[in-house]
């Protein structure tokens, strides 16, 4: 699968940061290659989610990389991959979808990692990262679809199964851990278990809560009537969907930036 070259640093940035023995000046310096990664790392190092109220402000990118950690930089890194497969779609109707798809993404991402936490138990930075890449596949197709103009009409009624195959091989390129991948490839056709738990449940209740929802023509979830009623009423799920952390809005709004 072909990536636009705009997007080599991000790609550089997520294999070194692979790699268990890469050191702080290097993934700094392969930050300051790409001025608006480096500015959004800042700006997550600053925000509520990793920076307590009495905690001296980051203004270097150096001391963003020691605070933020090479997980949280891995998944700012695929985010920027994510949005630059979008960046130069001209297609007035894909390029709405993509942006609909990216705000969907960002709230996931906000949703999962609160969720695990308060609700599913699991580990809340693998569940962010999760959020981040759970609609790779689809952004991917856009940016082909505005390539070659009638495909996406063409696959709008096998856009499921489309998703899935493409989702695979992207995951696989972009070196998403196993767990992780599992989790998203599960997504299409499930349900949620209740009590809910695990990584796919925590993606399935992020997608069901976040207030901008998927443009994207999918398997829908299958809500049965209990959990119609966990969904409505369960009161932890009420204050995180109407009344979001200061945490969850910083990170959407580095995110969404």
């Amino acid at each position: 699968m072909a990536f636009p070259t705009s997007i080599n640093t991000a790609l550089l940035l997520q294999k070194e940061l692979a790699n268990p023995d890469c050191h702080s000046s290097d993934i700094s310096r392969l930050l300051l290659c790409e001025p608006t990664l480096s500015a959004r790392a800042v700006a997550l190092a600053n925000s509520a989610m990793f920076a307590s109220g009495q905690t001296p402000a980051i203004t270097s990118v150096r001391a963003a990389v020691e605070r933020l950690g090479h997980r949280n930089l891995y998944a700012l890194a695929t985010a920027a991959v994510i949005r630059q497969l979008n960046a130069g779609i001209r297609d007035e109707a894909l390029r709405a979808r993509a942006t609909q798809l990216w705000a969907h993404t960002v709230h996931v991402a906000a949703l999962a990692h609160a969720l695990a936490g308060a609700v599913t138990h699991t580990d809340a930075d693998t569940a962010l990262f999760a959020g981040i890449v759970h609609e790779v596949a689809g952004f991917y197709m856009l940016a082909q679809a505005d390539k070659t103009p009638g495909l996406y009409a063409q696959l709008e009624t096998q856009m499921a199964s489309t998703l899935e195959v493409i989702g695979r091989a992207l995951m696989r390129q972009l070196g998403v851990p196993l767990p992780v991948a599992d989790a998203v490839n599960a997504l299409p056709g499930s349900t949620i278990m209740l009590p809910p738990e695990g990584l796919r449940d925590t993606l399935l209740l992020a997608k069901a809560l976040a207030p901008v929802p998927s443009p994207l023509p999918q398997a829908s979830v299958t809500v049965s009537a209990p959990l119609q009623a966990y969904l409505e009423h369960d009161p932890v799920l009420q204050v995180l969907r109407t009344q979001p952390s200061a945490e969850a809005k910083g990170l959407i709004e580095v995110l969404l930036s």
